[in-house]
């Protein structure tokens, strides 16, 4: 059975450093004399167009702007919603050990989708990418990924106190009006040309830990076990007027802010759910140390579905160990069943989730890179497309 379309051996989750230039100029964006957002947007391009260069010349198939555009993976995007705005800091539970605590995000009225959200960045990296493939001279595919929050980011960390009451007295409305906002991005993107949407997901890892499984109880009012049902739910009525060549996936995530992580647990809690009921084509999974548990969980994996497994760090400057990475993707094979076929390698994060990145040099991610490229070829053969 091949891959789905976009998705390849050597993979990534979608973010990387952002270039000294970039933060300097988004340093600005807070102070007295910020830059321009037309000359940020130029800055930007000029780097978008770097990073996808470096992409493809280090091996990876799958491009990405890099979220350059973005200071947080969510935030970003999310706020361009209609009913949605940024309202300060989460609580002090949330803080890092860097003494930041992420944006709060609040409902204030009726969630709408005025507009393409990501079309125009998706435009730009599709016409950087074609005109690489075409210098290069090179037949290989090479596919543009577009990265947006999951759905349930609007909903897991606030809840019910962050969405208005007199917008939505109750939250069947909510979720109803947050389901067409998505369909609409998606069928935006897809007119645009876009085939494959990635969505970027926490709260279902963090349902995972036993901490902030009990933390939901108390902040939703409700058994863990149903939130996990109802963000699944959430998630395949959102992408439910999908074409049938696009592809989705779904990275679940368990924190990744300047090399730190929130949340620790295997999959056990949400994986039959998460594997036989959602409705996504592949999973990016976090699996690079002890906090993600073991691979068991993989046994609920369907026949039709693929695994990008993150066994390899994003959080260390230091490279992994080849033979270790090769010993545990054949270790999760085993509970896969197809095996090996159904699964392909990557980072368990990407390398810059906030604009702050993860604490190693650029030259350092693009070295991790290309070993990943080299495990994934040791692993399945040259072509990284079957």
């Amino acid at each position: 059975m091949p891959l789905p379309a976009g998705v390849y051996r050597a993979d990534h989750v979608g973010s990387f450093l952002r270039p000294q230039p970039i933060l300097r100029a988004r340093e600005t964006l807070d102070g007295a004399n910020p830059i321009p957002a037309a000359d940020l947007r130029v800055l930007e391009d000029e780097h978008i167009a770097t990073v996808v260069h470096k992409q493809i010349a280090s091996g990876l198939q799958a491009v990405t702007d890099g979220e350059f555009r973005r200071a947080w993976f969510h935030i970003d995007f999310l706020q361009h919603l209609a009913g949605v705005e940024r309202h300060g800091s989460l609580s002090s539970t949330n803080v890092t050990s860097h003494g930041v605590t992420p944006p709060k995000l609040v409902v204030v009225g009726k969630l709408g989708h005025p507009q393409g959200i990501q079309v125009e960045d998706y435009k730009y990296v599709e016409g950087v990418r074609e005109k690489e493939v075409k210098e290069a001279g090179d037949a290989k595919k090479v596919t543009t990924k577009v990265c947006i929050p999951s759905p349930t980011m609007v909903h897991f960390r606030g809840g019910r106190e962050a969405i208005s009451t007199e917008a939505y007295p109750t939250l069947d409305g909510f979720f109803e009006d947050l389901v067409k906002a998505y369909q609409a991005e998606i069928a935006d993107l897809y007119a645009a040309g876009c085939r494959f949407v990635q969505l970027d997901d926490t709260n279902l890892a963090y349902l995972c830990d036993e901490g902030m499984r009990s933390e939901a109880a108390k902040r939703h009012g409700e058994d863990p076990q149903k939130l996990t049902k109802q963000y699944v739910s959430l998630i395949n009525a959102a992408v439910s007027q999908r074409p049938k060549d696009m592809v989705i996936g779904i990275h679940l995530c368990r924190g990744n802010f300047r090399s730190q992580w929130f949340a620790e647990g295997g999959y056990e809690p949400v994986a039959e759910v998460l594997f036989k009921e959602l409705d996504v084509d592949v999973y990016f999974l976090e699996y690079d140390d002890a906090r993600s548990g073991d691979f068991s969980p993989l046994r609920f994996l369907p026949e039709n579905k693929t695994v990008v497994l993150g066994v390899m760090s994003s959080k260390k400057a230091e490279l992994d160990d080849k033979e270790d990475i090769v010993r545990r993707v054949n270790e999760a094979a085993k509970f896969c069943p197809r095996g090996l076929d159904q699964l392909c390698l990557s980072h368990q994060c990407g390398f810059s989730s906030t604009m702050e990145g993860n604490d190693l040099t650029e030259e350092q991610q693009w070295a991790k890179v290309r070993l990943e490229v080299e495990i994934a070829k040791q692993v399945w053969g040259d072509d990284l497309s079957v």
